[in-house]
């Protein structure tokens, strides 16, 4: 199946950029300590580094 992406929120979009915000919401990240699983993609990985500071991630092998 690919590698994936277990990104979780660790920190409030409130006060925020507008353009964090909408990379949240893209990403369904909506409430604190949520967590998601995404594919390992380009796409993917460039916006979890726009909001690093505001998210935990790790990559599953599998």
């Amino acid at each position: 199946m690919g590698n994936r992406l277990k990104i979780t929120l660790i920190k409030s979009g409130i006060g925020r950029p507008q353009k964090h915000k909408e990379i949240l919401k893209g990403l369904g990240l909506t409430k604190l300590n949520k967590t998601v699983y995404r594919p390992h993609h380009p796409t993917i990985m460039g916006m979890v580094k726009k909001v690093e500071y505001l998210v935990d991630y790790q990559l599953i092998e599998e």
